[in-house]
This record gives C-alpha cells, sequence and structure tokens, in this order.
C-alpha cells in the first residue's frame, strides 16, 4: 500500500449514531474515523448524555465489543460507510475489582465436608455449612473464627443471609431450618420444623419489600415450599403443587416466588397469598438451577459498595426506599428474567412475570447443568456443568457468547465480582479458575485445595472471594 493509500484509509469515517442498550437514540448522527479508540467513544458518549463524571462504557457494533479501535470491530468486507452504523452503549460498574490472585487465608475447623458458603450483604461476616451438622461464622477482618453453631442433627445442605445481615438461615437434610443471630451465633427462636424430607434451599423475602427481613421461603424433596416467619418460628402457608422434589427457591423482587423441581417444571407463585400464577414448561429433565436478573440487587438489599457497603446510618425506611430505586434500575428495561439450567444439558430464559413461552433455550453443553448465574449488571448469564466448562450467554436474548474451558472435572459452581466483569468457578478438580469478561479467557488459575470446590462466592464489596470443599478447609482469596 503507498503512502497515499495508507492516509486515505486512515482518514477513512463513518457515520455513526450512539444508541442505548433498550434502543434509544442518543444525540444525533456524528461522521467518526474508522481508526477512533474506545477511550475517544468514551468522552463522546459521556458528552452526548451531558454526565458531571466520565463514567465507564463498553461499546458494540453488530454485538462484537469495540476493545481497541472501531475498525478493529468490523467486518470491513462487508462494510457501508453510506450507511448509518449504530454504537450500543452499556454503562458498567463505576467501581472496579481487582482480580483475586492469591490465598491469604486456610480456616480448618469442620470435620465433613463443606458444602455451602456465603458472605454476608454488608461484607463483614462469612458463614459454612458442613457434612459435620455445624454451621460457622468467620470473623473477615481477623480470618478467624467467630461462632460454631450447634444445633443441626443432619448434614447442613444450605445456608442463606437475611438482606440486612443479621440473621443467617440453614437447612439440614432432616428437613429442619434453624435462624441465628449473626453477631453471637446462638440460635433465635426454636427450629422450623414441617419439611418432610431435606431442605434444597432457602430464599429471604426482599428488603424492599419488607425492611423487616422476616419471611422466609424454603424448598424440600418433600415436593413443598414453605414460607416461614422467622420471627413467630410458624409456617406462614405451604405452596403445594410439584409432583416431585423441588431442587431451588427464589423469591423475586415483583412479589413472586419462583420454584425448580424434578418434575421438569418451574412454578411461579405469587408471594402474598400463595397463589400459582403460572407454569413454565419446556425442559425435558430436572431443572436443578434458578437465578434471577436482580439477584445480586435483591441479595445485597440495603447495602451498596460504594455509597454504603455495610446498609447502616439511615432509618429503615430509607434504606428501603436505596433498596427499592436499586431494584427499580436493574429491572425498569425488562422486567424480571429468569434462568434455568436443567439435566437435559440446556438451559431457559424465561420472562416469567408475563409469559409462559421462553425467550430462548439455551443449548451446548454435553453434561448436567449444576449452576446458573446472572451477573450482577444483568448482561451475562453463566452456567457451570459437569462437562468440565462454563458457558457465557446474552442476558437479554440467550444467545452464546463464549465457552471457558480449563477445569479438567465437573464445574460444581460459578461467583461473579459485583462489577461484572470477573468470573470465579469452582471445580472437583480442586481448583478455582477466574474469567475475564473483557476478554472471555483464563486470567488466573487458584490451587490450593486438596479435594473437590463445591462452593465459591464472591464478597458483595468485590475484597475477597471465599471458597470450600471437600477438603474441609475454608480458604480466604484477595488481590
Amino acid at each position: 500500500m503507498t503512502d497515499t493509500e495508507m492516509d486515505v484509509e486512515k482518514n477513512k469515517t463513518v457515520l455513526c449514531r450512539f444508541m442505548s442498550e433498550t434502543g434509544e437514540v442518543t444525540g444525533s448522527l456524528l461522521d467518526l474515523p474508522l481508526n477512533i479508540d474506545r477511550d475517544k467513544l468514551q468522552l463522546i458518549c459521556n458528552a452526548l448524555l451531558q454526565q458531571d463524571e466520565n463514567l465507564p462504557y463498553i461499546f458494540l457494533v453488530k454485538d462484537k465489543e469495540i476493545t481497541g479501535s472501531l475498525d478493529n470491530a468490523l467486518d470491513k468486507d462487508n462494510l457501508n460507510t453510506e450507511q448509518v452504523l449504530d454504537i450500543i452503549y452499556q454503562q458498567q460498574a463505576v467501581f472496579r475489582v481487582r482480580p483475586v490472585t492469591r490465598c491469604t487465608s486456610s480456616m480448618p475447623g469442620h470435620a465433613e465436608a463443606v458444602v455451602a458458603v456465603r458472605f454476608s450483604p454488608n461484607g463483614r461476616h462469612l458463614a459454612s455449612g458442613s457434612g459435620d451438622t455445624t454451621v460457622r461464622l468467620w470473623d473477615i477482618a481477623t480470618q478467624t473464627p467467630q461462632a460454631t453453631c450447634n444445633g443441626h442433627k443432619n448434614w447442613v445442605l444450605c445456608i442463606a443471609w437475611s438482606p440486612d445481615s443479621t440473621r443467617l438461615a440453614s437447612a439440614c437434610k432432616n428437613g429442619h431450618i434453624i435462624i441465628w443471630d449473626a453477631e453471637s451465633g446462638k440460635q433465635i427462636g426454636r427450629t422450623l420444623s414441617g419439611h418432610k424430607q431435606w431442605v434444597t434451599s432457602l430464599s429471604w423475602e426482599p428488603y424492599h419489600k419488607n425492611p423487616d427481613c422476616r419471611l422466609l421461603a424454603s424448598s424440600s424433596k418433600d415436593g413443598d415450599i414453605r414460607i416461614w416467619d422467622t420471627v413467630l418460628c410458624t409456617t406462614v402457608r405451604v405452596l403445594s403443587g410439584h409432583t416431585k422434589s423441588v431442587t431451588c427457591v427464589v423469591w423475586g423482587g415483583a412479589g413472586l416466588i419462583y420454584s425448580a423441581s424434578q418434575d421438569r417444571y418451574i412454578k411461579v407463585w405469587r408471594a402474598e397469598d400463595g397463589v400459582l400464577c403460572r407454569t413454565l414448561d419446556g425442559h425435558a429433565h430436572w431443572v436443578n438451577s434458578l437465578a434471577l436478573n436482580c439477584d445480586y440487587i435483591l441479595r445485597i438489599g440495603p447495602c451498596n459498595p460504594i455509597t454504603n457497603p455495610h446498609g447502616t446510618g439511615n432509618d429503615k425506611s430509607s434504606l428501603q426506599k436505596d433498596a427499592e430505586k436499586n431494584y427499580q434500575a436493574v429491572v425498569q428495561d425488562a422486567g424480571e428474567r429468569l434462568v434455568s439450567g436443567s439435566d437435559d444439558f440446556t438451559l431457559f430464559l424465561w420472562h416469567p412475570e408475563k409469559e409462559k413461552k421462553p425467550v430462548a433455550r439455551m443449548t451446548g453443553h454435553q453434561q448436567l447443568i449444576n449452576s446458573v448465574q446472572f451477573s450482577p449488571d444483568a448482561r451475562y448469564v453463566a452456567s457451570a456443568s459437569f462437562d468440565k466448562s462454563i458457558k457465557l450467554w446474552d442476558g437479554r436474548t440467550g444467545k452464546f457468547l463464549a465457552t471457558f474451558r480449563g477445569h479438567v472435572q465437573a464445574v460444581y459452581m460459578v461467583g461473579w465480582s459485583p462489577d461484572s466483569r470477573l468470573l470465579v468457578s469452582g471445580s472437583a478438580d480442586s481448583t478455582l479458575k477466574v474469567w475475564s469478561m473483557k476478554t472471555f479467557k483464563l486470567e488466573l488459575d487458584l490451587p490450593g485445595h486438596a479435594d473437590q470446590v463445591f462452593a465459591v462466592d464472591w464478597a458483595p464489596d468485590g475484597m475477597k472471594v471465599a471458597s470450600a470443599g471437600k477438603d474441609k478447609v475454608l480458604k480466604l482469596w484477595q488481590n
């Protein structure tokens, strides 16, 4: 290519318009050079939106992210410079989470495999549930044991923090649920008894629905979902309708409860009176896992990683309004979206508030799906499978985006960083792996466990990752 041709190539422009991910055009048409880079697009976008500060965005053209310059993201052979090119912008989290790189603490104490680990919404506490029948609370600041909670008589299978971080619910193989005080580790009230078989999952009523955080939903192998009043220690109502074991229950932010079962169906219940709204049919085998696009925002409740990480300092009414505002920001465009993962190797994406028909059927896994998770910004869905891979999907359309390969055995669980830029996975191969959403590649390999990793959780403030498994040891990872 001659110097003149190179100059012409360098000065080529294309008519563009900026568009939000919901399809709203921002500003007027702009004639932009093909070699414009992402930083300049950032400045233009912020100027068009009249932002007071320079907020971070990612930019897409025809579903491809602009990571360097605009021309690198375009198919130049089919580029028509006379047509208007839509540049889709999506705001990223203002704060950035750095990848965890090292294990800062190994915390022994459990006498059997650890099957559940969870940070509290305010990030101050870490809880673990184990086959040794105990729940343990750990001090995050000193990375030492805080309390051992004795009360269960069988394997502790699942744990869930109340959105206000004051209480922890745990459930065991005997079908019993116990509520624990976050500070002392002492049992609050009576043991919640009613399920005839073991409890498979727990989900609290969202903070913006009731800042007292007293209602809890549980699902069981006995086929029922129960709603409990954790103050009176009684069953408020029983949701019956599934014909086999209920594998998962999720309490949504729109006043609906979602349950998945080995009977292949997902049921949508009205939380206030337990009425069955609709049944979602599509899977050909057991449904193992459910996730909502608002899971992260419901989990952290009144806490905000930037403005109020510990959810303190205001009265309940103000905190409730903050939680409601944060929830509405996530669902304002398309409402609640639900994704389900199954033994039939597929995922389905649903709009469960209104429609029985799925938005998308997502195929590609070669074995059963263990875990599905929406990213906190709801743009991505990650799925973990026995086929040793993690797959990434578009959270709006269900479109396949990438496969993450690196684990050499089944992947049990995935967890997102709060800024949605990183994903951590735990596997039967005894390792954790951190994956980048920028490159869609492996960022870090984290060996250290002596056996299978059953559970992982990324702290809501992004500072730490906790993991645990068959080796009975909890590990904390930091950057």
